[in-house]
């Protein structure tokens, strides 16, 4: 079995948590995993901002409406981009995505449950205001991990001849 791709397949946004604290050698592990991530020039471009205090994550969850799945999280990282690293904008944005999806997938294999917020990025002023980021943080994306409530949500996926095409736009991947 191809346990990347399994682990990839299986994934799912989870929006549920127990209230369990998530253990530190986790969070390091879900921060190790982001900072591998590839990046144009390797020059890195994001930064982490690890929330657990209650009274942040309540002035967080105040910033989107998805504020019942932010308070019910264990912890929160709030991922930015530094654009005084950046070289360019496309592709830093990228790898900041890149180090999202390895986050992700850390926390599923951690046995995690964990959701990209995007959201919360209509406030996205508040949310450096609350988090004291210099002026060269721009805000991406907050996660939001936790153990899972034993909800799995379902899935599903567009088809491969939908989405992909052979050679040239038109000829469907078959």
């Amino acid at each position: 079995m191809h346990e990347t791709i399994a682990s990839i397949m299986s994934r799912r946004s989870v929006r549920r948590f127990t209230s369990d604290p998530v253990e530190r050698q986790y969070i390091t592990m879900i921060l190790e995993a982001a900072r591998w991530a590839p990046s144009g020039l390797n020059n890195q471009p994001w930064k982490f901002i690890v929330v657990q205090k209650r009274e942040t994550i309540e002035k967080l969850a105040g910033c989107t409406r998805y504020s019942s799945i932010v308070k019910g999280a264990g912890v929160l990282i709030a991922v930015f981009l530094d654009t005084s690293l950046m070289y360019d904008r496309t592709k830093d944005v990228q790898a900041t995505g890149a180090s999202i999806q390895n986050m992700l997938l850390a926390s599923h294999e951690l046995g995690l449950g964990a959701v990209w917020l995007g959201e919360i990025l209509n406030n996205k002023e508040q949310v450096n205001l609350i988090l004291e980021t210099p002026e060269s943080f721009e805000l991406m994306a907050v996660l939001a991990i936790g153990y899972p409530d034993g909800n799995t949500p379902k899935s599903s996926r567009k088809e491969l001849h939908e989405i992909a095409f052979e050679e040239l736009y038109g000829n469907q991947w078959r």
